[in-house]
């Protein structure tokens, strides 16, 4: 059966055929134009991320950023150390600064010899020094195992406990943990002396846990009576950590915790305890 629809003329299907190629010329075209434009977006998209990248680099750098020359927080001394007199007190310092540049030349010697020891003379308190890095696991072990007897030795009057903490760590470390958890724990014994001891002894027990951001170090700060949530993120302390760290390597101090009883370094293989006890009768 044939159809009654008309056969198209040539030119009809000529018409026809330049119609469906002008579509899908015009197809092409928008096609093309929207590869184009991703394509545009795109490289806008990589240089915005770039200049992103950028910027984040810049202001690390500049957070990273740390002056020569610093302010002690109270009960620091010009070694770079923060002294325990009692478990709840500090030594009584005032206007102490350090510079970075007055670090000094490193010492030729086989065994460390930190600047400024204290010794506990004939009836006064033993001196112990410890060099400690909040990200070392030794250090943390130390104060796991230690920390409730220093605090009752200094609250007996015993001995005087002095920190030197150090950033040694920090290389391994994306964010400076060490020298940050330093200057967290600087500013605790600045703003709110009586907690310094509890709160050092919290950051070391948090070793298990990994790092801690700023807002970490503070939240544990303000847990403990501290609110030191600006000094942490300033940096305020930065400085003194620096050159507690630099002095502590000029005096061939290299790895942490380094003890000393008196001025005699203590060997982590032997009795602590024991050792102390022993240097308190003697100074009894």
């Amino acid at each position: 059966m044939s159809s009654n629809t008309p056969r198209p003329s040539k030119s009809e299907r000529q018409a026809s055929a330049r119609e469906k190629a002008a579509k899908m010329a015009a197809a092409q075209a928008a096609q093309e134009k929207r590869k184009s434009l991703m394509v545009k977006l795109g490289v806008i998209g990589a240089v915005v991320v770039v200049i992103a990248l950028v910027l984040v680099l810049i202001f690390q750098n500049r957070s990273n950023e740390v002056s020569d020359a610093g302010a002690a927080p109270k009960g620091g001394n010009a070694a770079g150390g923060i002294t325990l007199v009692s478990d709840t007190e500090l030594a009584d310092t005032s206007d102490i600064s350090v510079d970075i540049n007055n670090v000094g030349e490193p010492k030729n010697s086989a065994s460390p010899e930190p600047r400024d020891l204290q010794v506990g003379a004939q009836g006064e308190p033993v001196k112990v020094t410890i060099f400690a890095d909040a990200n070392c696991v030794h250090c943390a072990t130390f104060e796991s195992n230690y920390g409730n007897q220093l605090g009752q030795w200094l609250a007996n009057g015993d001995i005087t406990v002095e920190y030197r903490t150090v950033g040694f760590l920090d290389g391994g470390s994306p964010t400076n943990y060490s020298s940050r958890a330093a200057n967290a724990m600087a500013c605790v014994a600045d703003a709110a002396p009586a907690s310094y001891l509890d709160y050092i002894e919290a950051v070391w027990a948090n070793h298990v846990n990994g790092e801690m951001k700023n807002a970490e170090l503070a939240q544990l700060a303000s847990e403990h009576g501290a609110d030191v949530a600006d000094c942490i993120n300033d940096g305020t302390f930065r400085s003194f950590v620096q050159f507690t760290t630099t002095a502590a390597q000029v005096d061939g101090v290299n790895a942490t915790p380094t003890v000393f009883i008196q001025d005699q370094e203590f060997d982590l293989g032997g009795d602590f305890v024991a050792e102390v006890e022993a240097a308190i009768e003697a100074n009894a």
